[in-house]
């Protein structure tokens, strides 16, 4: 078991140390082949998509990681909405000069996934992403609620703030200003697309003999292989 010494400002000691290794659970509840899986890996997406939304036990279905390589050179993995699919790809939005913004920008490679642990299921889906038009993201940014429309024109997402309050009361001054007013969708806020070149779909299994079946691009066409787990 791993200790790890922590020096903090006070100057007092602190010592961290959990043993995990009870933590165990059984993955029972389905099965995956390549037999059974879709030819498509967007059809199969669709699948276990609706699936996870109409079984009631998954919250925010469309909550997924979004990884990118940092500026730094370290990946960074957050969770943001899924808010659009097609066989064009996945669409997200955020604001283009936060810290992702600007990692895509450096680095469009990246990679979304999605866990939902009730069902047992994972989907990792490797891709390249760009932004959409501004007509689709003005279009959406619109449809947003209010407050959120409000929220991303106050905030300078990922930029450093000396406190909440100030945030507050900029975004007071906010609905004072647009009060019975067309917001307008800030020129750095909008949409990216993902076109994937690679999915996994994952089922939990017992014993950890888990099913992995990846789906990657060859040319027009989808070609799957099953991946030992």
């Amino acid at each position: 078991m791993t200790t790890v010494s922590i020096f903090v400002n006070c100057g007092k000691h602190f010592s961290m140390s959990q043993n995990l290794h009870e933590y165990r659970k059984s993955y029972e509840k389905g099965e995956l082949s390549q037999e059974n899986a879709s030819k498509n890996p967007f059809e199969q997406f669709q699948n276990w998509f609706e699936f996870a939304e109409q079984s009631g036990e998954v919250d925010e279905v469309n909550a997924m990681t979004l990884t990118t390589i940092g500026i730094d050179g370290f990946p960074r993995g957050r969770v943001v909405l899924l808010k659009e699919f097609s066989e064009k790809g996945f669409i997200l939005y955020t604001n283009y000069d936060s810290e992702k913004g600007v990692s895509i920008k450096n680095n469009p490679n990246v990679c979304i996934s999605f866990f939902w642990p009730t069902l047992e299921r994972q989907i990792i889906i490797k891709g390249i992403a760009e932004k959409i038009s501004e007509e689709k993201s003005t279009e959406y940014f619109h449809s947003r609620p209010k407050g959120s429309q409000l929220g991303a024109l106050v905030s300078e997402q990922s930029k450093k703030i000396i406190n909440r309050k100030i945030l507050e009361e900029n975004l007071k001054a906010l609905e004072e200003k647009f009060q019975n007013k067309v917001i307008p969708r800030p020129i750095n806020w909008g949409g990216y697309i993902i076109a994937p070149i690679e999915f996994e779909f994952w089922q939990g299994r017992k014993n950890r003999l888990h099913d992995r079946i990846q789906y990657q691009k060859d040319g027009n066409n989808w070609k799957t292989s099953r991946l030992q787990p």
